[in-house]
């Protein structure tokens, strides 16, 4: 037997491309099409060649302080990891656990079954409805843990808080995470239930709202008793996973709020407007509180449409899977930028109008 019969052997998570093309309108991974304040800016010149030559502080200290002060929450409800994937990972490490299987949503953000299958964690996915909600009595078998994204990623589908209250009341003996990604554009978040349960896990990202996917900070909040077991978990890791550079980087976003909520408003307002005028053309779009809208072309497949937008140097998100294989996500960018994307729409179905009536597949 070779070294190569020894390999673990997984299925890898395929993360949106990052194509290098000319003239490129990038909508395929969430990005905020908007830069992060110049406080980020100036923490970034304060810091010295001297504070990169010892450890950070191993628990982000500081940060974890000014989260807990935001939300309202005790220091000890908060963990910080190097990017919310890796905090889902340590999350899965430490709460599923169990014999039976983790119940997921059939449609949701794919990294769950990379991570169940990397740790040997057995799932079940539980299907939604046709419009993409989750099903309460899907949720109330036996099972070591649930977790989903609300907002859900790909579909932009809100799950509401009396939803979230009565599955985490009929699961009092699992772990429910709920990803949390992209809940700054939803208006809802379920934070208000930690004090209600502590069996609720949420993840949250710096990533979208905050501008800021390329410095890699994502947060956990829970019971205190949950976090610190996280934690045994993360110091069993990777006791300095977060680097100091993205711990003052976090702390001068939080303390710059105003600039986040106004990227959040401007992004929501160009969802709505492009949602509207997208219905005028015909495409079907779900009720998306992100800063992404799912949509369905009426005239052609999503493969076709996802190609002939890569033709034209814009770039969105498709997946050829059950379900959802005839649907695409653009990521909402700046109002030139969707403007853009809608005259290319509009000239795209007027094209397909006119292939369908000359019979050209």
């Amino acid at each position: 037997m070779s070294w190569e019969d020894k390999l673990r052997v997984v299925e890898p998570y395929i993360s949106g491309e990052q194509p290098k093309m000319d003239h490129m309108i990038k909508l395929n991974t969430n990005e905020n099409p908007y830069p992060a304040s110049h406080a980020i800016k100036a923490a970034l010149e304060a810091i010295t060649t001297d504070k990169l030559s010892i450890y950070p502080n191993s628990d982000a200290e500081e940060l974890r302080s000014a989260l807990a002060k935001m939300w309202n929450l005790d220091d000890s409800q908060i963990f910080i990891g190097n990017g919310s994937d890796e905090v889902l990972s340590l999350s899965f490490l430490t709460f599923f656990n169990g014999q039976t299987p983790i119940l997921m949503p059939d449609v949701t953000y794919p990294f769950y079954t990379t991570y169940a299958d990397l740790y040997g964690i057995k799932y079940k996915k539980q299907p939604v409805d046709d419009t993409f909600h989750m099903q309460l009595q899907s949720y109330q078998e036996e099972n070591s843990g649930i977790i989903f994204c609300n907002p859900c990623n790909p579909t932009g589908i809100v799950e509401p808080l009396d939803f979230i209250d009565a599955l985490l009341a009929s699961n009092s003996n699992s772990i429910v995470i709920i990803d949390e990604a992209y809940a700054d554009f939803a208006g809802q978040t379920a934070i208000p239930l930690l004090d209600k349960y502590d069996n609720l896990i949420i993840t949250r990202t710096f990533s979208k709202a905050r501008s800021l996917a390329g410095i890699r900070l994502g947060v956990a909040l829970g019971s205190p008793l949950a976090i610190s077991k996280l934690y045994d978990v993360k110091n069993s890791f990777n006791s300095y996973c977060v680097d100091y550079v993205a711990q003052e980087v976090g702390l001068a976003s939080i303390n710059d709020q105003t600039l986040v909520d106004l990227n959040i408003a401007k992004i929501i307002a160009t969802r709505n407007w492009f949602g509207k005028e997208l219905e005028k053309l015909g495409f079907v779009i779900t009720d998306s509180q992100t800063n992404f809208v799912f949509i369905q072309s009426p005239l052609s497949s999503a493969k076709n449409l996802y190609e002939k937008m890569y033709e034209a140097h814009i770039i969105i998100r498709y997946w050829d899977k059950p379900r959802i294989s005839n649907w695409v996500r653009i990521t909402i960018g700046t109002e030139e930028e969707m403007r853009n994307v809608l005259a290319f729409l509009a000239e795209f179905i007027q094209q397909e109008k006119m292939n369908n009536s000359i019979g050209i597949n």
